[in-house]
């Protein structure tokens, strides 16, 4: 029964930002956030952290991080902010990115719709990051990255998944490379 609900949930998730502007039950929120506590971590050192954002002015803050692809956030009503501790392990990144994952795909199996926001590595500004912008904004000391920022809210569009037929089969090898199955 698990793997049917799993490929259900991958077949059906997609990006949403667009959202209702209905309030989020906080159970939702205390399912998200044990959720995120549950996100494996290489050599379970868990060097994620998180600031989950419902204060409507933050969330316009939010939504200002980069020049393109955040200003939906103002409209969320819930923002999942990743951050990682660089001085615990070299591989913050990567459990940032497991942890950030796990963020979207629960939120749509809450029923919620979310959208992935990717702060590290891109700018606010021409002479300020995003990271930069956001660590300032919510206060986090210099050592807690952000490696992005998970929008959710009720879907306020309907999207549907991507179907098999468009999946690119071509990328997957067998053994080897060019070996296809």
């Amino acid at each position: 029964m698990g793997e049917k609900v799993m490929i259900e949930l991958l077949r059906t998730r997609r990006s949403i930002r667009k959202y209702t502007g209905e309030p989020l039950d906080e159970k939702l929120k205390t399912l998200i956030r044990e959720a995120l506590l549950r996100s494996p971590s290489s050599r379970g050192i868990n060097p994620w952290e998180f600031v989950l954002v419902d204060d409507p002015e933050l969330l316009v803050g939010l939504s200002r991080c980069k020049p393109h692809g955040s200003s939906f956030v103002r409209d969320a009503k819930l923002a999942v902010v990743v951050c990682g501790d660089e001085t615990k392990t070299d591989v913050w990144v990567e459990d940032c990115s497991i942890a950030s994952i796990i963020a979207h795909l629960c939120a749509h199996a809450l029923g919620l719709g979310s959208c992935w926001v990717q702060i590290r590595g891109r700018m606010y500004s021409e002479k300020q990051t995003a990271e930069n912008y956001i660590q300032m904004m919510l206060g986090l000391p210099a050592h807690m990255r952000v490696e992005s920022l998970i929008a959710m809210g009720y879907p306020g569009e309907i999207k549907t998944g991507v179907e098999y037929d468009h999946l690119q089969f071509e990328k997957v090898h067998i053994n080897r490379y060019g070996n296809r199955p």
